[in-house]
């Protein structure tokens, strides 16, 4: 801000009168210079002894005095303006004369007021305000910035923002880049960001975070044409608000879902038929792929060999030295191992990397060649939910893990929930995503439990009808 200076000699003459002085009052510095004091044409009579006085006491002080007092315009108006006045020594040290700064109240306040906001935009703010030079560099941030950059204050200065953020460093990088050639947006944006080190201690990836972002472009308020100083970024942290807005969503999504896929079902003769209509509404928005294993049923002739085996041990009665053996033996005997056959896939007609479906209800078919604690196993075992996901997401690995699984190729995330119904296990759901997809969480397992349940009801009624 430019300042209104004049200057006294000891006597109170005017030595001194530059141009913002004669825009302020409109007295030029030919009309200024010469005149004795200030009354009668800047100062009204009235006021010219309280104003000299203090004007000119500064001589008298140490430093620099600040007064307020209205001065007069030349076209007879008043202006209310804010002094500094100083004294000016001589040579020998002697006080020669006075040196006065001022400017109109109102503009100095304007300058105070964005001092004052600056300061507490850097010190207080709950947002975060990171300034970026014209080489996109920060060259300011605040507490609240450095805090979310999990770095220092000036530990950031002249350093790429790349060194700070992970994800989002292209979508910040290009708002900058808009802002210095176009204009600030209209409206505040979303740019979901990850802050490069967060979680590295614990060995977690890092928490991806949303931050409602504004963009200022900066210009010299002192050059005649506009030049770009930089950025402003001013920013909040609004993850939490996101997922519970995002959560919210996926559940009346949902919802909708499984209440569409009822009112689909209820028009399926074939149960089977129904079961499937849940699979494919569930995956809308969930899943790449769905599958429906169910338990291997004991054909009746392993029955009857089985039965008739033991009616001939029973008619040779008791082995000596063995009273009592078949029971202790049938109560010691290993649990039978849980057999899934592949009985639905969902789309139809994907490469599921198992043998063919069977009918749902025939007595046996050829199982899937699961391994041993494969998720769908641990399903049935356990008679709830299992998530499982590939420890490498490169093309082998994630091919690889999913042949082993046989799964589809190209899965990289598994949730497997288990099919009851009458206080049986029927089977085991299992629902898979690819790399392209995020891992299952708990909401997705209670989903995909919710799912089960319909689906186990559907094949129980299957198995009952055939």
């Amino acid at each position: 801000m430019d300042a209104a200076l004049c200057a006294f000699d000891a006597a109170g003459v005017v030595t001194h009168w530059n141009r913002e002085a004669e825009r302020i009052l409109g007295w030029s510095a030919v009309e200024a210079i010469g005149r004795r004091g200030l009354a009668d044409w800047a100062v009204r009579a009235a006021d010219a002894h309280d104003v000299q006085s203090r004007l000119f006491g500064a001589m008298h002080a140490p430093g620099r005095q600040v007064h307020e007092f209205a001065l007069l315009t030349k076209d007879g108006g008043r202006v209310l303006v804010r002094t500094q006045s100083a004294a000016v020594p001589g040579p020998g040290g002697a006080v020669v004369g006075v040196y006065c700064a001022f400017s109109e109240v109102h503009t100095q306040i304007d300058l105070e007021r964005s001092i004052a906001l600056s300061e507490a935009l850097f010190e207080d703010a709950s947002w975060g305000v990171v300034l970026m030079d014209a080489d996109l560099r920060p060259a300011v941030v605040n507490r609240h910035a450095a805090r979310s950059l999990r770095t220092g204050r000036t530990a950031p200065l002249g350093r790429p923002l790349g060194e700070l953020l992970d994800q989002g460093i292209e979508e910040v990088e290009s708002a900058f880049q808009h802002v210095l050639a176009e204009g600030p947006p209209p409206a505040p944006t979303e740019i979901w960001v990850t802050v490069r080190g967060e979680g590295a201690d614990l060995g977690q990836p890092p928490t991806r975070r949303c931050w409602r972002s504004g963009f200022l472009r900066l210009a010299s308020p002192l050059a005649e044409e506009p030049v770009p100083l930089g950025v402003a970024w001013i920013f909040r942290d609004v993850t939490e608000t996101k997922r519970a807005e995002q959560e919210s969503a996926r559940m009346r999504f949902r919802s909708n879902q499984l209440h569409r896929a009822a009112r689909a079902a209820a028009e399926s003769e074939d149960p089977v038929e129904a079961a499937t209509v849940y699979l494919d509404f569930a995956l809308a928005g969930f899943a790449d792929h769905a599958l429906i294993d169910l338990v291997r049923e004991p054909s009746p002739a392993s029955h009857g060999t089985s039965r008739e085996a033991a009616d001939g041990a029973g008619e040779a009665g008791p082995v000596a030295g063995h009273e009592g053996a078949g029971p202790a033996a049938e109560a010691d005997a290993p649990p039978t191992p849980t057999v899934l056959v592949r009985a639905v896939a969902a789309p139809a007609g994907a490469a599921t990397g198992a043998g063919p479906a069977i009918p749902v209800g025939t007595a046996d078919g050829i199982p899937v060649a699961y391994p041993m604690g494969h998720p769908a196993l641990q399903a049935a075992d356990r008679c709830g939910s299992v998530r499982a996901s590939a420890g490498r997401t490169d093309e082998e690995g994630s091919t690889q893990w999913a042949q082993a699984r046989k799964w589809p190729a190209g899965t990289v995330h598994g949730l497997c929930a288990v099919l009851r119904s009458r206080g049986r296990t029927l089977g085991v759901a299992s629902f898979l995503r690819g790399s392209n997809r995020r891992a299952f969480d708990r909401t997705d397992a209670a989903y995909a439990e919710d799912v089960a349940v319909r689906v186990a009801a559907a094949i129980d009624l299957a198995q009952h009808v055939r």
